[in-house]
């Protein structure tokens, strides 16, 4: 795909029509109203994959338990998952977990302002490096997240179809608010969100758009009910797990031995427990 030359007058009209929106309809969010690293830093691991409504339900909660990178370090690991749970892609809180203990230990509790640092911590990518440093150090950082894509292609692209990221960063760099980065982001994304319900998904011509699958009979469902069956009722054994869910031992035993590789349980004689 050839990308157009964009015109300045053209850079400036969507600027205005993003902006306008937002002070209009701008979201008021919870990590929106700090500048605290750890807490965006929180926020930002919480949304991956998650929806804003469900997040709000549990950020001051998380903090509540564990209100910086020490505390959360030093947490168990039960406890965390504990309060994590109905969020979903559990993996993220032993991901947490793991960012605090490295931050406490290599980065003297600070959170890294470089996008490369960043990235060498677990479960952070190129994506969530950067909305980390553009929202806690107000840099001028080029990302896209589901939002911010729905916005550029509903804008730029709209006649297009299978469109690449590679294709949408040049213009999300060109239009980048380099003095305020932070709220320009905020304001993308509220807008991105209003078109999801306003207009049919522009993401839906993304060449990266996957229609999730269904979470209902899922392994992914079947997981976090055994984990929290687990969390419920430390060293249950794995009989007894096949007995209150219902699946086959081969399942309930293909699903503990995956759980224990990624660090979520250990295994006790027959029983299992965080």
């Amino acid at each position: 795909m050839t990308l157009k030359k964009i015109p300045s007058t053209g850079t400036k009209s969507f600027r205005k029509t993003i902006w306008d929106y937002y002070q209009s309809h701008g979201r008021t969010l919870p990590w929106r109203n700090t500048k605290d690293p750890y807490r965006i830093l929180v926020s930002e691991i919480m949304l991956q994959q998650t929806q804003v409504g469900r997040v709000i339900e549990k950020y001051e909660q998380f903090l509540s338990a564990f209100p910086d990178f020490a505390a959360l370090a030093g947490a168990p690991l039960r406890d965390v998952l504990s309060i994590w749970q109905g969020l979903g892609y559990n993996r993220r809180a032993i991901s947490l977990k793991r960012i605090a203990g490295e931050v406490t230990t290599y980065h003297d509790g600070i959170v890294p302002s470089s996008e490369e640092l960043l990235q060498k911590l677990p479960g952070i990518g190129k994506a969530t490096a950067s909305s980390v440093v553009a929202f806690a150090f107000n840099k001028p950082t080029v990302f896209i997240e589901t939002n911010i894509r729905r916005v550029f292609i509903h804008f730029f692209f709209n006649d297009a179809e299978n469109i690449r990221d590679a294709d949408i960063l040049p213009i999300v760099e060109k239009t980048l608010d380099t003095v305020n980065p932070r709220e320009w982001y905020y304001a993308l994304m509220d807008y991105g969100t209003m078109l999801k319900t306003t207009t049919q998904n522009p993401n839906r011509k993304s060449a990266h758009y996957t229609r999730q699958s269904s979470f209902e009979g899922s392994r992914r469902q079947l997981r976090g009910k055994i984990l929290r069956k687990i969390l419920a009722n430390p060293a249950i054994t794995e009989s007894s797990l096949v007995k209150q869910t219902g699946q086959s031992p081969e399942t309930i035993r293909e699903v503990l031995t995956q759980l224990q590789k990624e660090g979520f349980i250990t295994k006790r004689g027959k029983r299992f427990v965080v």
